[in-house]
């Protein structure tokens, strides 16, 4: 029981630290957040919400926000909803995901809402939405992943 309660404090210290950093926008945390402007705006065991504002270097040839933001977005959001939830020596790494292109957007900030669906000890399922965020809460994309739970050996 000790142990137990040892690694769930060490994952809690872990999570923390990287959320810290993302947070403070630190760039060795996550160059991706840095790079496309990601703001985390809640954490908790299970989920997460980021925004992200669109800008016309996201966009592609036709002037609509490149779809694989979306992806991308959501991606991050499901992850981070995943990560308390792991062990002190678990890591994550997705390994698929679709996405439902609902509507497109241009500009404007872009919320994103991850959710753990079940982790196992193999495999960790989430679904993630992206909204705008102009207070119509507007679906745009959804977002379903698997991601593999594996165990770092240190």
């Amino acid at each position: 029981m000790g142990t137990f309660i040892l690694f769930r404090a060490r994952s809690v210290m872990r999570a923390m630290s990287y959320l810290e950093k993302i947070t403070k926008k630190e760039k060795d945390a996550n160059p991706f957040f840095c790079l496309m402007g990601i703001d985390v705006i809640h954490v908790e065991a299970g989920k997460a919400q980021l925004s992200m504002e669109i800008r016309p270097d996201m966009w592609n040839g036709v002037g609509w926000l490149q779809g694989g933001l979306f992806t991308a977005l959501a991606d991050e959001a499901m992850a981070l909803a995943l990560y308390p939830l792991l062990s002190a020596n678990e890591s994550i790494a997705t390994i698929s995901e679709s996405t439902s292109f609902i509507r497109g957007a241009r500009e404007g900030t872009l919320i994103a809402e991850g959710r753990v669906i079940k982790k196992g000890h193999r495999v960790a399922f989430a679904e993630g939405e992206v909204f705008t965020g102009d207070g119509e809460k507007t679906m745009l994309s959804r977002t379903s992943a698997a991601f593999a739970v594996t165990i770092n050996k240190n």
